[in-house]
C-alpha cells in the first residue's frame, strides 16, 4: 500500500490504533511491576494475577486495577513513599 493510497480517515484510523496499542502494552507492563513489587501479596496470588492478565489480557488489567487494594500511609507505604518528597529536604545546598 503506497503513501498515496491513505486518505486522511486512514491516517486518523491508524494513529488512533496505534495509540490505543502502545496504550495496552504500557498497562501491561505497568501491572506487571505493580504486581512484582507489591509485599503485601504472596507469590501464590503473584502467580494468579500474572495468569489473569496473560489469558485475559484486557479483562485482567481492568480487573486487577479495580480490585487491587490502595497502599496507605498506615499499611507500610510511608517508607515507599517519603513526606519529604518536593521539598527539597534531600537536595544538599544550592550554588547560586
Amino acid at each position: 500500500m503506497l503513501a498515496t493510497e491513505w486518505g486522511l480517515g486512514n491516517v486518523i484510523w491508524a494513529m488512533i490504533v496505534f495509540f490505543f496499542w502502545v496504550m495496552f502494552i504500557w498497562m501491561f507492563i505497568a501491572v506487571f511491576a505493580d504486581i512484582f513489587r507489591r509485599d503485601d501479596i504472596g507469590g501464590g496470588a503473584k502467580a494468579g494475577w500474572i495468569l489473569v492478565i496473560v489469558i485475559l489480557p484486557f479483562l485482567g488489567i481492568l480487573i486487577y486495577v479495580i480490585a487491587r487494594p490502595r497502599i496507605t500511609m498506615g499499611s507500610g507505604g510511608a517508607d515507599r513513599y517519603p513526606s519529604d518528597v518536593g521539598s527539597g529536604a534531600h537536595e544538599g545546598p544550592r550554588m547560586s
